[in-house]
């Protein structure tokens, strides 16, 4: 009976150890669903408190990255309006059906034509009060930005605070910061506050700042990488990529079409680069099939295609003009091919990222053909004929050539390589009856056309002047094109 009795005792003092093992362990799991609670309810505050902020600080956000879009705009549209007045200036004043051809100048006792002069000097002052408003706004709307979140805790609009909150989230409670797709909304939820930093950001100036290198960029580059291993499907990896489709795609996408000059090769060189960055860096958002690339891309198109309507201006005199080369109208005339060759060079920087048919289309089509050529023709045949043909090749990317089969260059090239071949011809015949030296002269500037000729794959025309000039030396020049 009493061993009977000891073994009841035992099996309850088992049972009551058992039990406080129970509720210890019930106790401590409460204890962890209740500071769970705790912190996502903490959370669900802080971001119904920083939606609050944001809804209302958003459009004071927008409204300032407009007015400084436009106040950019404003300011390059001024500079593209001077260039066009100054070559309408120019146009009508060595025009020969114009008036002031005809009449003798008024001029003033510095020898300057005082309507001219007149219209200059106002269109300078104009043009310094326009810079001097500028300035004032800018600074306007500098000033406005920095007080946007005066009113308002740095948690609620530092990128470092917030990132801090989403990064205790995820830290610690992984499987709901997950399952409440955070790592979807961060970029929307980042994208004013990154827009605000980007106010003034213009890759087009030389002072501008590399984006990589901000703060904001800088902050957020390590979000969601604490662990060791990588967590399957997680969007946070995408965070700074979506970043980059949604806040610095659609940035470019303005500059493009409203502040960009085709006609400036600084501006076009570093506009090139930005865009070839953001291609090898972030294939996964900036590629063909991207919604934002493609904007981006028809802006730099429309602008491109404005330039061409609109900017280019080829000249036409007489020959008996253009003889007399310290001549305005002679000078002028140069200045417009060479602008227009410029041109041709800075549209060609955009080979390997757009197509090249569009590539062609624009550059061959729109500006050699359309205004280029028109210039060859009105211009003299001889050495400087076929130093502007070469300074027009070199603006070809070599790759364009390098995969052609057959005798013929690409189609769009057809005239420029009738225009070569005419060239060769007159040299010829204008040789004739001269001395040996003007002989011999005429004789090299016809090699140098088949050499032109080779290094655009026109072989079929090199090969036609060659012969009809018995230039004998043709596997030479064309080996060494």
């Amino acid at each position: 009976m009493h061993k009977a009795n000891r073994q009841q005792y035992e099996k309850h003092q088992q049972s009551q150890e058992d039990s406080t093992k129970a509720i210890e362990r019930l106790e401590g799991s409460s204890g962890g669903i209740g500071e769970r609670y705790k912190f996502l309810q903490e959370m669900r505050g802080y971001v119904q408190d920083l939606l609050e902020c944001f809804s209302e600080k958003v459009p004071l956000i927008n409204e300032l990255e407009s007015a400084m879009h436009q106040l950019y705009k404003q300011r390059a549209s001024r500079l593209v309006q001077r260039r066009q007045d100054d070559i309408k200036d120019e146009s009508s004043e060595f025009s020969s059906h114009s008036n002031k051809a005809l009449m003798a100048p008024n001029l003033d006792s510095f020898g300057r034509d005082r309507v001219i002069y007149q219209e200059q000097v106002k269109r300078r002052t104009a043009e310094r009060e326009a810079r001097r408003s500028n300035r004032a706004s800018e600074d306007r709307i500098l000033k406005e930005s920095s007080k946007v979140f005066e009113d308002v805790l740095e948690s609620f609009y530092s990128i470092d605070c917030i990132k801090s909150q989403f990064e205790a989230w995820r830290s610690k409670y992984f499987a709901s910061y997950k399952d409440a797709y955070i790592g979807l909304c961060l970029p929307k939820l980042f994208n004013p506050l990154i827009r605000l930093q980007l106010l003034t950001w213009t890759p087009l100036e030389g002072k501008c700042r590399d984006f990589e290198t901000m703060l904001w960029f800088e902050s957020l580059l390590f979000y969601g990488c604490e662990e060791q291993e990588q967590v399957k499907d997680d969007a946070d990896i995408s965070l700074l990529p979506t970043i980059v489709e949604r806040v610095v795609l659609p940035k470019l996408t303005v500059i493009s079409e409203n502040i960009w000059d085709p006609f400036s090769t600084t501006q076009t060189s570093r506009m090139v680069a930005i865009v070839q960055k953001l291609i090898d860096g972030y294939p996964s958002v900036v590629n063909a099939e991207n919604k934002n690339t493609q904007m981006l891309l028809k802006a730099l198109l429309l602008r491109m295609r404005r330039t061409l309507d609109d900017d280019v201006f080829m000249p036409l005199y007489p020959k008996n003009i253009l003889e007399n080369k310290n001549s305005g109208p002679y000078l002028f005339f140069q200045r417009q091919f060479w602008s227009s060759v410029k041109l041709l060079g800075n549209f060609l920087q955009w080979y390997g990222i757009l197509s090249n048919k569009t590539l062609q289309e624009l550059s061959i089509d729109g500006l050699l053909n359309r205004y280029i050529l028109m210039a060859f023709q009105n211009s003299e045949y001889g050495e400087d004929s076929i130093k502007k043909a070469q300074s027009v090749i070199a603006c070809f990317p070599k790759q364009w050539f390098t995969n052609l089969t057959g005798d013929k260059t690409i189609s769009q090239l057809e005239n420029f390589c009738r225009y070569l071949v005419h060239l060769a011809d007159t040299i010829y015949r204008n040789s004739i009856g001269c001395s040996d030296v003007e002989k011999r002269n005429a004789r090299e500037h016809i090699k140098q056309i088949v050499k032109l000729l080779a290094s655009i794959r026109a072989l079929d025309h090199a090969v036609t002047v060659a012969n009809d000039h018995n230039v004998k030396e043709f596997k030479i020049l064309i080996e060494g094109k």
